[in-house]
């Protein structure tokens, strides 16, 4: 008897696909063009960063608790109520608000932005075939990393012509989200048990969660190094501020879909240890560089090691956890990695105001190879690990 077809694209995970580029490109128009109109409603400079910051950390806070509304609700019903809160708060975005309210938005934009990810990111896990999970996860994530690439300059495109046009924008993309949604599975009744343990603890999977500092440790770096990296290459009088992204981006997309096999092949837990390296060599070898081609290289060799890092992480993670507790999982790992993002970022700045560029890379590059022992350790405590 033949076994279950191992193939990755369906039309389901097509769909989900598509929901996550569509929750993609509404966030990631809103975050460049937010500072605009910031700017529009008489609000200070640092406004903005106030902005960025509290919609991170909003959704790195609540990610733990809201992975776990999936798991118990339905993620059909999250989904579909996520993307239609989302395209609501799209829709307040373009009443004339005093600042300080817009900046308050974004406490429950990142809250149900975090519910969206974690939600998808478990359904896709549900679809690909368990011997190909680090490759399914890859191509999923693939989704948001074309996000990243177009949306940024459709928003900034959008807000040339007008806030109110951005606004459209994101309340078209977000009733994208909850009209694939509805094409998800119908959900099973949710009886008052579901209820009753999202109040509890339980709600959060704090294995996964203290396992992920693991990921917080190499997300610090990242934080960092995406906030100061152009003012560093203009320090060392590069012109192309950008080539570090460039690098990164095309590392990304073009090692995910390779990589991912070789994932599954070899193990997810025995994977993780040559990502945390290639983060690490990437942010120790940045604030040498002189050029343009020290910069694209420093790029390319962290995105080496990120194309892999989450998609091993979770694979391995998902290995160890129910069926019934992907969502949760999921908001953990979210949690560590945007509170390392966010961390990296607001560390970053006072470490060079104080001494220059090399100490912060260097430190956050001894924090990625701390990741190295901790995740040995965990793997003793936690169950211990198939590969």
């Amino acid at each position: 008897m033949r076994g279950r077809p191992t193939y990755l694209v369906s039309p389901p995970f097509v769909r989900i696909w598509l929901l996550s580029l569509a929750g993609g490109v509404g966030g990631f128009q809103l975050f460049p063009s937010a500072p605009l109109r910031l700017a529009e409603l008489g609000a200070p400079p640092a406004a903005a960063g106030a902005f960025l910051a509290a919609l991170t950390f909003a959704s790195a806070l609540a990610a733990a608790w809201t992975g776990a509304l999936g798991d118990r609700l339905g993620r059909r019903r999250v989904l579909t109520g996520a993307g239609l809160a989302l395209a609501g708060l799209s829709a307040l975005y373009a009443v004339a608000l005093p600042w300080p309210l817009f900046v308050a938005l974004a406490v429950a934009h990142g809250a149900i932005w975090s519910a969206l990810l974690t939600a998808g990111s478990a359904e896709a896990a549900r679809l690909v075939p368990v011997e190909r999970r680090a490759e399914g996860i890859a191509y999923h994530g693939l989704a948001m990393t074309l996000a990243i690439a177009l949306a940024p300059s459709l928003g900034l495109a959008l807000a040339a012509r007008s806030w109110g046009t951005v606004c459209i924008g994101l309340v078209l993309a977000h009733l994208a989200v909850a009209a694939l949604a509805r094409g998800l599975p119908p959900d099973a009744p949710v009886g008052r048990a579901e209820l009753a343990e999202l109040v509890t603890s339980r709600a959060i999977e704090w294995s996964v969660l203290r396992l992920s500092s693991v990921l917080l440790l190499s997300t610090v770096g990242y934080g960092g190094a995406t906030s100061f990296v152009a003012l560093l290459s203009r320090e060392r009088g590069v012109a192309q501020e950008g080539i570090f992204f460039s690098g990164f981006a095309a590392a990304v997309i073009a090692l995910r879909p390779l990589l991912g096999p070789w994932v599954d092949r070899v193990g997810p837990r025995r994977a993780l240890p040559p990502c945390m390296v290639a983060v690490a060599a990437a942010l120790a070898w940045l604030p040498h560089q002189e050029s343009a081609a020290g910069f694209l290289a420093g790029g390319a060799l962290m995105g080496a090691g990120f194309s892999t890092l989450y998609p091993a992480f979770s694979a391995w993670v998902l290995q160890q956890v129910p069926a019934a507790r992907r969502g949760a999982a999921f908001g953990a790992m979210l949690a560590a990695f945007d509170v390392g993002i966010g961390s990296g970022s607001l560390a970053f700045g006072p470490l060079v105001d104080r001494f220059g560029y090399q100490v912060p890379f260097l430190a956050a590059a001894g924090l990625a190879l701390l990741g190295w022992p901790l995740l040995a350790l965990g793997s003793r405590r936690w169950r211990g690990s198939p590969d």
